[in-house]
C-alpha cells in the first residue's frame, strides 16, 4: 500500500488515554502487548513505507538562545560556526540529498528566527528546490510571525519544524530565553498560513513520564503532521542538569505512546536513535515511519547504506523523492565472508 503524503494534519483519534499511556511508559503493560498495538496502527496509516529525510545545517552557531540541550547555545561548546550558506551551496546540498535518496530535504538555521530579508531569501530557495528538483522541503529557522509564515507558505513550503521539545511545566528547566507558549505561537502562525507542522520531542531532558504524555497530547492538539522523536545526546556544552537515564526498551515505549496518541502522524526516529535504541532500531521502525539519514545538526548519524539495510531487514520499504529509485536492497542470504571460521577445537 502506497500512502499519499500530501500536506495533512493529524485527524485520527488517539487509541489510548492518559492512564494507558502511563502504564505503557512505566512498564506495567508488557512490551510485546504495547508494541503489537502500535505496530498495527502504524501499518494501518503508513503501510510499510519509511520516509527518508536528510538534514542540512545551513547556518551554525552564533545563537543567542539558551536551549540547554543544544551544542549551538550561547555558551561556548567548540562547535564549528558559520553564517548562512550561499543560495547555490544550499541548492547543491538539496540536489545531492535527492541523489542520495531523500524524500524530504530539511534546512536548519541557528538563531532566534529569520529576519524579513532572510525569510524572503529562504522562500525563494524553497520555491526553487520544490520546483526544479521536485523535492519536498522542511525548514527549521526558529520563531516566525504571521507575515513571515505567509511568505513561506506562498513559496510552497511543505513543512516547518519547530519542536515543542518537552512539556509546558518542564520547559523552564531546559531553556531560559523563551518559553513553551512562544513555541506554540510560532506553530499557530504557520498552521494558519497553511504550512504543515513538524514538531516533536527530546526524550531524556530530566522530564517525568507525565511530561512526555503532556507533550504527546500537546502535539495531538496542534495536529502535528510530523513528529520527530529525539533522544538526548549529551553534546559538549549542554546545560541539562539531570538528564534521564534511557534504555532501548524505554525509548521504544516512548515511540509506542507517541504513535498510539497520534496514530496517523508521521513518527520519526530522530537524533540519538543509534546510541539509545541500539539493537531495537529495526523494531522501532515497525512503530515509527520515518527517519533521518547521514547525521543531525552537530552529531554524526548512520549512513544511507546502513540505514537501507535496517529498513529492508525489517521488511519495510524506503521512500525517496519523485522517480528516484535509490540504492537497491542489500543482497539477501547468509554471507559467510562476514563471519569467522568455524572453531576447529573446543573452546577453552
Amino acid at each position: 500500500m502506497r500512502i499519499n503524503y500530501a500536506k495533512k494534519h493529524s485527524m485520527a483519534p488517539s487509541t489510548i488515554d492518559r492512564s494507558q499511556a502511563q502504564a505503557i511508559l512505566d512498564a506495567t503493560v508488557p512490551l510485546h502487548e504495547a508494541f503489537s498495538l502500535a505496530a498495527r496502527e502504524r501499518e494501518r496509516y503508513c503501510g510499510k513505507d519509511v520516509l527518508i529525510h536528510i538534514l542540512d545545517n545551513i547556518q551554525n552557531g552564533h545563537c543567542a538562545e539558551d536551549c540547554g540541550y543544544c551544542a549551538q547555545r550561547r555558551s561556548a561548546s567548540g562547535v564549528e560556526t558559520y553564517p548562512l550558506k550561499s543560495d547555490e551551496a544550499i541548492f547543491e546540498d538539496a540536489r545531492q540529498a535527492k541523489e542520495t535518496g531523500a524524500y524530504r530535504f530539511c534546512m536548519v538555521s541557528s538563531g532566534t528566527g529569520p529576519s524579513k530579508n532572510t525569510t524572503e531569501r529562504l522562500a525563494k530557495l524553497i520555491h526553487r528546490i520544490s520546483n526544479e528538483l521536485e523535492l519536498k522541503v522542511c525548514l527549521s529557522a526558529g520563531a516566525v510571525d504571521k507575515e513571515k509564515a505567509q511568505v513561506l507558505a506562498e513559496a510552497g513550503l511543505d513543512r516547518y519544524n519547530h519542536n515543542l521539545n518537552t512539556s509546558d511545566k518542564h520547559y523552564d528547566a531546559i531553556c531560559s530565553t523563551h518559553n513553551f507558549t512562544d513555541r506554540l505561537q510560532t506553530l499557530t502562525h504557520l498552521a494558519e498560513a497553511g504550512v504543515g507542522l513538524c514538531s516533536g520531542v527530546i526524550v531524556g531532558l530530566g522530564e517525568s513520564i507525565e511530561d512526555l504524555i503532556d507533550v504527546a497530547y500537546a502535539l495531538k492538539k496542534i495536529r502535528a503532521a510530523s513528529i520527530p522523536v529525539n533522544f538526548f545526546i549529551p553534546v559538549p556544552g549542554h546545560a541539562i542538569n539531570y538528564p534521564t537515564e534511557l534504555t532501548p526498551e524505554f525509548c521504544l515505549r516512548v515511540l509506542i505512546v507517541f504513535r498510539l496518541i497520534n496514530p496517523d502522524s508521521e513518527i520519526r526516529l530522530a537524533a540519538g536513535r543509534e546510541g539509545h535504541l541500539r539493537t531495537l532500531q529495526a523494531m522501532a521502525l515497525l512503530v515509527a515511519n520515518s527517519l533521518f539519514v547521514d547525521g543531525y545538526l552537530n552529531v554524526k548519524g548512520s549512513k544511507m547504506e546502513a540505514t537501507l539495510a535496517l529498513i529492508h531487514d525489517a521488511g519495510l520499504t524506503p521512500v525517496s523523492s519523485g522517480d528516484f529509485h535509490g540504492p537497491v536492497a542489500p543482497q539477501q542470504g547468509y554471507d559467510a565472508a562476514e563471519f569467522p571460521d568455524l572453531l576447529k577445537f573446543p573452546k577453552k
